[in-house]
């Protein structure tokens, strides 16, 4: 199994959204001397959370800063953006960092109702018509012409680079249709909601993959929520911020991660407890050995090649140890 790191550049309590993207490239150059894969940023707008509001300047910034490991989006949030932009941006990357560049693609919005509006220059958003700009946008990746008119006579530059892997986000057995009959790669984050993950979902994407310029053959990763430490015990106490914060999004709060310390004087309800219970179906908590059996697990059950490891921790030092200790277990 391949592991790989997902980054949502997060903002902790006291620091600002600098820090956390200065955290983000010595992630990136730590998890490339473990030996994992890829990396991917996130797309948020308008939150006080998260500091990857355009990861593919992020992108561009650490693939000048690491070797190696593969770097791209999870995901560029198409709804936003014309057809032929993507296409630039992404051979622009692939021109400057060839054969690392993922071409990562999701059809949320990445934020709230005033973000879409703010970024749609106050018009209408087309939630519609998605699966046909990715088409555009692919098919000017490819250097081919589109057949929309509005497309057909602007080829997106630079022309004649290597070609970005593409893939697909979703938690839908539709997006893993999509994604097969195009050929891409199909991503599935386990992290976003309850008893979401179904193997007939990665079934219908591997009976409906192409083949296509873009992958030969069908590739699936699948996104997990992971906090690991040394005992069962330091990894619950480090655990209970992003426990706390993942409530606080349910009731539509959202605030920069409290330190460990700030979690434990938290007094939680009954339900809170229940919930936090009940969300380690989604936030794997505990050693790396135990981790690594449920990630095994899953991989067995469901049949996917690669495991991105999204690790939201207070302190920069705690989020670096859940990766070094499964890089030990499993790499």
């Amino acid at each position: 199994m391949r592991l790989s790191v997902l980054d949502q550049a997060p903002i902790t309590s006291g620091n600002t959204g600098q820090v956390a993207l200065e955290k983000a490239v010595e992630l990136a150059q730590y998890t490339e001397g473990l030996g994992y894969y890829r990396m991917w940023l996130a797309e948020h707008h308008g939150s006080s959370s998260f500091a990857s509001s355009a990861p593919e300047v992020v992108v561009a910034y650490i693939a000048a800063k690491t070797k190696h490991i593969r770097l791209g989006t999870g995901g560029t949030m198409m709804m936003h953006y014309s057809p032929l932009k993507m296409a630039e941006v992404f051979k622009t990357l692939s021109a400057l960092a060839p054969g690392r560049i993922d071409y990562g693609v999701g059809r949320a919005p990445g934020g709230d109702q005033n973000a879409i509006y703010a970024l749609a220059q106050g018009n209408d958003p087309d939630f519609d018509h998605l699966y046909e700009k990715l088409d555009v946008a692919l098919a000017l990746i490819k250097d081919d012409v589109p057949d929309e008119t509005l497309y057909s006579k602007t080829p997106a530059t630079p022309q004649n680079v290597t070609l970005p892997e593409a893939w697909l986000l979703g938690s839908s057995g539709n997006s893993a249709i999509e994604a097969g009959q195009r050929g891409l790669g199909y991503s599935f984050a386990q992290f976003f909601m309850l008893n979401a993950m179904r193997k007939e979902i990665f079934d219908l994407y591997r009976d409906r993959f192409v083949p296509s310029a873009f992958m030969e053959k069908p590739e699936i990763s699948v996104a997990y929520l992971v906090t690991v430490a040394e005992t069962k015990e330091e990894a619950e106490f480090q655990a209970k911020p992003q426990d706390i914060a993942r409530i606080r999004l349910g009731q539509g709060r959202m605030s920069p991660l409290m330190s460990p310390e700030e979690a434990q004087k938290h007094k939680l309800t009954d339900d809170e407890r229940e919930a936090i219970q009940t969300n380690r179906q989604i936030h794997l908590v505990g050693t790396a050995k135990e981790v690594a059996e449920l990630l095994y697990k899953d991989q067995k059950t469901y049949g996917f090649q690669e495991a991105m490891i999204c690790s939201i921790a207070y302190s920069q030092e705690q989020r670096l140890n859940t990766y070094k200790l499964l890089a030990e277990e499993m790499l």
